[in-house]
């Protein structure tokens, strides 16, 4: 166990800054999302990567409680967006 106030040791730091630096990729991509819409060449290379090469056509089906569906995947990412819960899977 590690003494109250001392620094996080090097593997530590990293685990810490691993997942701030996931959540702040999202929220950029959340910005150029914002920004540019789903047709902006970026964000359509950025939603195939996250779906192994193929933006799902609609609708989306969801386990999000009171949102059984979305219209479309670009609909779904802007609702992560949004809600700013950008890792949500379908």
């Amino acid at each position: 166990a590690q003494q109250l106030g001392t620094p996080l040791s090097n593997q530590e730091y990293r685990q810490f800054f691993r997942s701030l630096r996931a959540a702040h990729r999202a929220s950029t991509a959340c910005l150029l999302r914002e920004l540019y819409g789903c047709q902006n060449p970026l964000v359509q290379r950025l939603d195939k990567y996250e779906n192994h090469g193929v933006i799902p056509e609609g609708p989306i089906c969801s386990e999000l409680p009171g949102t059984l569906f979305f219209p479309d995947f670009c609909t779904f990412s802007f609702y992560r967006c949004t809600r700013k819960r950008y890792f949500i899977k379908v």
